[in-house]
C-alpha cells in the first residue's frame, strides 16, 4: 500500500499553472532585505488570486497539478510602478484537480491527504506560506521560459516549511483602473526548503518523483 501511495502521489511538491511550455528555473539565493512599502498600496483580491502548481514522474510522466488559495496580501505601486509587496499562502487550502489524477486505482484525494502530511508540507504545523518582494526591474523582452507578456523581472523572499529563500523570476505586471495584477509561472526545486519526500534513490518508486515544481502565481489587487 506504501508503494502504491507513493507512485500515486508523483506530483508532489508545491504550486502551477497547465500544461504548457516548460518554465523558466527561477535563481535562488539567501534571503535578502524587504523592499519599502512606499507609494500607493493595493490590496490584494483573495477571491480572484491564486497560486497554481505542476508537478511529475521524472521524465515528465503522470503530471499532477493542482491550486493553493491566497489568503491575504498587499502589493505597492511608486511612481506607477511595481514596488513592494508581499502575500500569505493558506497550504491548508492545497487542491489537487481530479482531471490530473487518471488511473482507475488511484484517486486525488489521497494525493491531496498526503501532501497535507509531515512528509510534504505538514500543514498542521506550517498552516501559512509567505512571499514579500525585495526587489522589481525592468525584463528584456522575449525573456525565454517566461509568462507571455512578461515585462519585469521580480525578486522575493518565499518562506515555506520554516525555512526563507529569495527567488527572481519574470513577471507580467499591468497597472491600470486602480488595479495592479501579478502574473508569473516558474520552476523551483523543492528540496531547497528541505521537502526531500521521494528523492532517495534507495527506493525506486520514490526516487521517480521529481524534485522541480512548477509554480503559477495570479496576483490581482484593487487600490486602498
Amino acid at each position: 500500500m506504501r508503494k502504491i501511495s507513493v507512485i500515486a502521489l508523483a506530483a508532489a511538491g508545491l504550486f502551477l499553472t497547465s500544461c504548457g511550455d516548460k518554465s523558466k528555473t527561477a535563481s535562488t539565493a539567501t534571503e535578502q532585505k524587504v523592499a519599502e512599502k512606499k507609494g500607493d498600496v493595493f490590496a490584494v483580491d483573495a477571491a480572484t488570486s491564486t497560486v497554481n502548481w505542476k508537478a511529475f514522474h521524472k521524465g515528465g510522466f503522470a503530471p499532477r497539478w493542482g491550486t493553493l488559495a491566497i489568503s491575504s496580501g498587499e502589493l505597492s505601486l511608486a511612481d506607477g510602478q511595481l514596488s513592494s509587496g508581499e502575500f500569505v499562502i493558506d497550504m491548508k487550502s492545497i487542491k489537487v484537480d481530479p482531471a490530473s489524477v487518471t488511473e482507475k486505482d488511484k484517486k486525488y484525494t489521497e494525493l491531496e491527504t498526503h501532501l497535507k502530511s509531515a512528509d510534504f508540507f505538514n500543514v498542521e504545523k506550517n498552516p501559512t506560506a509567505e512571499f514579500k518582494i525585495t526587489k522589481v526591474s525592468d525584463l528584456a523582452a522575449g525573456a525565454e521560459g517566461a509568462v507571455a507578456g512578461a515585462n519585469k523581472t521580480v525578486s522575493g523572499n518565499l518562506t515555506l516549511q520554516g525555512k526563507t529563500l529569495n527567488v527572481t523570476f519574470p513577471a507580467k505586471v499591468d497597472t491600470a483602473d486602480k488595479k495592479v495584477s501579478l502574473l508569473a509561472k516558474f520552476t523551483v526545486n523543492r528540496t531547497d526548503w528541505g521537502i526531500k519526500f521521494g528523492t532517495t534513490e534507495s527506493d525506486p518508486a520514490e526516487w521517480m518523483i521529481s524534485k522541480d515544481i512548477e509554480i503559477g502565481i495570479d496576483v490581482k489587487a484593487n487600490q486602498k
